[in-house]
């Protein structure tokens, strides 16, 4: 059997196109599948820019999916039971999705894989849909959230305003949360809306949720602000283009902006400056 080696992924945690008439949601429309050792691989719709992952089985032993696309490799863990939704964040090429399940220390024995070619049906079809780390497919309050504060709105910037206002006045940063949080976790975004506070990836995956629900293509994106791990937010918007940081409007443009630094920071004007300025950010994964 294969055996592949894997490092545990870093929990981000610093301290402090056109409408859509429906929300779109991932399915495993079993047209593309690889299966074995209890996990199956559906790939049927990656040109809407996501493959779907099970293991049907139990398992006491960890279980991680990896998703090697044109240029990057992404590493996640799978839960048993249901289907997990990974997105193709590295655009159109060849990937090869794989299943692991761990045999000893961070060796990993392969379950079953797939390989093939993505051609999207737009570049925007990884960012429409809830995939693992931005998943309100089981997040009512949040997406209906979503609709009542976009509801009066018209335009996609008018929507990622009243988004960003409403995470950014309502959350504070959990302190307690980013001492004690381990690799693997996952936002669980209607218990974070209920709870009104989070960790900074929290921050990002609720508003990522809320903007995709609601049509507004919108990356969570993971890597550096400094030398801190850290995670933010990129929306797109046919006046824009892609509008790298979650933003803010100062009474001209629109600028960089991270959820976490503006809550945390009460908006000064210093943090301002400092989440305004691009050469303080550097990507390493887009979710």
């Amino acid at each position: 059997m294969e055996e592949t080696h894997l490092e545990d992924d870093i929990v981000p945690m610093t301290a402090s196109p056109a409408a859509l008439s429906t929300v779109l949601m991932p399915a495993a429309s079993g047209t593309a599948v690889k299966s074995g050792g209890g996990a199956e691989i559906d790939y049927s719709n990656v040109q809407d820019g996501y493959v779907m992952v099970r293991f049907a089985g139990n398992s006491s032993k960890r279980l991680r999916v990896q998703v090697g696309g044109p240029t990057t490799t992404y590493t996640y863990d799978l839960p048993t039971g249901g289907w997990s939704t990974f997105p193709l964040s590295d655009g159109n090429g060849t990937y090869k999705v794989t299943a692991l399940q761990n045999t000893t220390g961070k060796k990993y024995a392969v379950l079953a894989s797939a390989s093939f070619e993505v051609s999207l049906k737009d570049e925007f079809a990884p960012f429409l849909r809830p995939n693992q780390y931005v998943n309100y497919e089981n997040a009512p309050k949040t997406v209906a959230k979503a609709k009542e504060l976009t509801q009066n709105v018209s335009g996609p910037l008018d929507k990622v305003g009243a988004v960003y206002n409403y995470v950014v006045g309502s959350l504070s940063y959990d302190n307690a949360k980013a001492a004690t949080v381990q690799s693997g976790y996952l936002p669980e975004l209607d218990t974070i809306l209920a709870g009104n506070k989070g960790i900074c990836f929290d921050y990002a995956a609720l508003m990522a949720g809320m903007l995709r629900s609601q049509g507004v293509p919108c990356k969570l994106v993971v890597g550096y602000a400094g030398s801190v791990y850290h995670a933010w937010v990129s929306v797109w918007t046919e006046q824009t283009g892609w509008i790298d940081g979650v933003i803010f409007f100062d009474g001209t443009v629109w600028q960089r902006m991270d959820p976490t630094f503006a809550s945390s920071g009460n908006s000064s004007t210093a943090i301002m400056e400092y989440i305004g300025d691009g050469k303080n950010y550097t990507v390493r994964y887009l979710y």
